[in-house]
């Protein structure tokens, strides 16, 4: 049963725009969802869609300017991020929500070897400790093989799935509530990603977090995602439990999403691929954002934008149409 006691962060009706108020770039356009304590969510869509600037917005990393949070609110444990200080900022920044970013190489500094980048992390907040002691526990935990000797290596002598490892454990640092892998496998090839999926879905469940996946491939949340959030031009037009939206998608993005995924079932022929690209954001079609692309559009689609549609307990549509998907 879901009760607010259940909820780690709540996002309600959040605007996120960039360049002049006057004129924006609406990047996030009036979106709300939830992630709940110890679960695994995803957010899902294609490139541009606004879901990077979402996770960082989590915690208020969009950088004022160009950003401009124009509406909206972030709870998390009942306090809105949107109105904390600086102070609280930097107290919850990797002590409750901490990030994995999708291409370590970038993240990691070349320059200094990786006990140092973990130790780091330790002494800014975590003092007291034995940062070295706690550095190979944490290498070890995400899976590492001879931690201890590891420490001293520099970034570009690991592999680029050893490389996410160490962003994993330095994000795990400080014992987060709430961990944000922002496309943690793009970089990555199949295997790889594969065993990162896995490790993350290890972690949560050893440690009790919760996990906010952020992808553009459904297939990768299929076995780990509990709730599934589908996001198309900075709206989110689908939202449910995994299974429901997997198993009965009610929104024809949703649709397109999943057809899209390669099956290893024998079946042949090509992939269903979704017609045109993401609208630019300084020239939104009329309507349902999505009606341009989409194989079930009807003139009210061009007229009218759909509102969030119910349909049933926890599964919302943004779609004038769901009912006969």
């Amino acid at each position: 049963m879901e009760t607010k006691e259940n909820i780690l962060l709540e996002v309600k009706d959040l605007r996120v725009h960039f360049g002049d108020e006057h004129d924006p770039v609406r990047a996030v356009d009036g979106i709300s969802f939830s992630i709940h304590k110890g679960e695994t969510s995803a957010l899902v869509g294609e490139s541009g869609c606004g879901k990077s600037v979402t996770a960082m917005a989590l915690a208020r990393l969009v950088p004022q300017p160009p950003g401009i949070y124009a509406g909206g609110e972030i709870y998390y444990y009942g306090n809105d991020v949107l109105k904390m200080s600086a102070r609280r900022l930097r107290q919850m920044r990797g002590n409750d929500i901490s990030y994995v970013f999708q291409d370590p190489s970038a993240s990691l500094n070349p320059v200094f070897r990786i006990g140092y980048q973990i130790g780091e992390v330790l002494h800014l907040h975590r003092r007291g400790l034995n940062i070295r002691n706690e550095s190979i526990e944490l290498m070890r935990l995400v899976g590492i093989p001879d931690p201890a000797n590891r420490l001293d290596s520099y970034p570009h002598e690991l592999s680029g799935g050893m490389q996410q490892r160490v962003m994993i454990a330095m994000a795990l640092a400080c014992r987060p509530k709430l961990l944000v892998a922002d496309e943690p496998t793009t970089a990555l090839d199949v295997t790889i990603q594969a065993q990162i999926l896995e490790l993350l879905a290890s972690l949560q469940q050893r440690l009790g977090m919760a996990v906010l996946l952020i992808t553009h491939n459904l297939g990768l949340v299929a076995g780990m995602a509990h709730r599934i959030h589908v996001m198309y031009s900075g709206r989110i037009v689908e939202s449910g439990f995994a299974e429901d939206v997997l198993l009965h998608p009610r929104h024809p993005y949703t649709r397109g999403l999943l057809n899209a995924v390669p099956r290893l079932n024998g079946v042949e022929g090509r992939l269903e691929g979704i017609e045109g690209n993401v609208p630019n954001p300084r020239d939104m079609p009329s309507g349902c954002k999505f009606h341009p692309r989409c194989p079930y559009r009807r003139e009210v689609c061009i007229e009218r934008e759909p509102a969030d549609e119910e349909v049933r307990e926890g599964w919302l549509s943004r779609c004038h149409f769901w009912r006969e998907l």
